[in-house]
């Protein structure tokens, strides 16, 4: 990914595509969820979440900070996470601009994306001017241990590697692949997951949406290797940096195939110039209709503080009104029906690879128990596997408010606990607790926080007591 601010835009590749203009009426589907008024509640309806990049200059902006803080539950640092912010020097680090990110995200309720370890982009020059393969493995190493650690157990994700492919796929040569050849993907991944192993691993690419196209084949070649021989990976995540044509019409095709190795995908810097509301309503249900595409973010919160600004790509205005774009989305995310008037062109594309049928599968249950000392928790499994699922409670505090909460939960037989986030876990088969971390226990009469896990098993069936004080 490129600095967000000055870099050229990169926009999807058509290739061996056939256009055809769509005019008229576009319908949504009506879903099942309760309507949340706001991006990251309609989102977190289906247990996805929806979020947005942050910069630490941009935080004294009362309307930039106004609308980031009610729309949306996930933050990714636009710079202040990368190579050259955090490691100028070698061995010395630097969090100061990470931290005011990462502290202004949680002392809001979100969760964060850390973005990113390993890149071509935006590192310092002692990093550009490695040499010797021992070296810059080690140089490597240290980087993604230092920057995961002074983070470890408070990141939901990382990008541990970011833009390692060229357009046919190939691997870029940078001073990483030059210095230590392609192995050095899979190495980052290993010493990511030592450095923090309860973050999820992703990683994060541009034109890989289309799903016969190169590139695309190249990262789905990689994760499948990855997969095949237990190297770490838990995530892939798609750019979607979309033309005025919105994403390919393969894009359902892509997600669902990644999903299938066994990996969460996520969308992680959408943008789509001119923001037709047809495009962001096609990208939406692209991502709904795949259980393990598990959030969406946008790179940016008002087009002025986009790295495309003159393209008007986002969901708000420059003066922070929402678009029509920003209605589709949210009645896309809540499941209910809007007619959108409109021209579009999407591209369709011969597919020359057989589709991978996913065995991955979607089993929603929820359970919301009244707490005894105000507040109430709704437990739902987000998405399922054979052998494993993830869950997400959404906690809300009464009338009252909280100081601090916990949540017992009683998984079904044959169900246990491996990993969480968000809350501090007790126990690990049967009855649980979860117990609010540092930055979430504090909520406002009617205000709301989650936390999540990942277990073995089905998880459904499994039932919630909150209590605060």
């Amino acid at each position: 990914m490129t600095n967000r601010t000055s870099g050229p835009a990169r926009l999807w590749v058509a290739l061996g595509g056939t256009v055809a203009a769509v005019a008229g009426l576009v319908t949504l589907p009506v879903g099942a969820q309760a309507a949340g008024s706001t991006l990251q509640d309609a989102a977190s309806g289906s247990g996805r979440y929806f979020g947005t990049a942050i910069a630490a200059g941009r935080l004294g902006d009362s309307t930039y900070t106004g609308i980031a803080s009610r729309e949306f539950s996930m933050v990714t640092p636009e710079n202040e996470m990368k190579p050259d912010a955090t490691e100028p020097s070698p061995g010395s680090f630097s969090f100061t601009n990470g931290d005011k990110v990462f502290n202004w995200a949680t002392s809001n309720g979100k969760r964060v994306r850390g973005h990113t370890l390993v890149w071509h982009g935006q590192i310092p020059t002692w990093m550009q001017n490695l040499s010797g393969s021992s070296a810059t493995l080690s140089a490597m190493k240290n980087h993604i241990t230092g920057v995961m650690t002074h983070y470890k157990g408070k990141i939901y994700a990382w990008d541990v590697v970011n833009e390692a492919l060229n357009e046919d796929g190939s691997h870029r040569a940078d001073v990483w692949q030059n210095n230590i050849g392609s192995s050095y993907i899979e190495q980052a991944f290993q010493t990511a997951r030592a450095a923090d192993p309860a973050a999820k691993l992703c990683y994060n690419d541009y034109n890989i949406e289309n799903w016969s196209y190169a590139k695309t084949q190249g990262a789905y070649n990689m994760v499948k290797d990855f997969k095949s021989r237990g190297i770490p990976i838990d995530c892939v995540g798609f750019q979607s940096h979309f033309g005025t044509s919105g994403p390919p019409s393969s894009f359902q095709t892509t997600l669902a195939n990644f999903a299938a190795l066994g990996v969460d995908v996520q969308l992680t810097e959408l943008d789509i110039a001119g923001a037709s509301a047809t495009n962001y309503t096609n990208t939406v249900n692209d991502c709904l209709a795949v259980s393990r595409c598990t959030g969406i973010t946008v790179w940016g919160v008002r087009d002025s503080d986009s790295w495309r600004s003159s393209d008007s790509p986002l969901l708000f205005d420059s003066s922070g009104n929402k678009k029509a774009a920003y209605t589709a989305v949210l009645n896309t995310l809540n499941g209910t029906t809007t007619t959108v008037t409109s021209t579009t062109t999407r591209t369709t594309t011969t597919t020359t690879t057989a589709p991978v049928t996913s065995t991955t599968t979607r089993t929603t249950t929820s359970s919301t128990t009244p707490g005894t000392a105000g507040c109430t928790a709704t437990y739902a499994v987000t998405s399922s596997w054979t052998g494993g699922f993830v869950a997400n409670v959404n906690v809300t505090a009464g009338s009252a408010g909280t100081h601090s909460w916990k949540v017992a939960l009683s998984l079904p037989g044959g169900s246990a606990l491996t990993s969480g986030w968000n809350a501090t876990f007790t126990g690990t088969t049967g009855t649980i607790t979860a117990t609010n971390a540092a930055y979430n226990g504090t909520l406002g009469a009617g205000q709301s926080t989650s936390f999540g896990f990942q277990g073995t098993g089905t998880g459904t069936g499994a039932t919630t007591t909150c209590t605060a004080s």
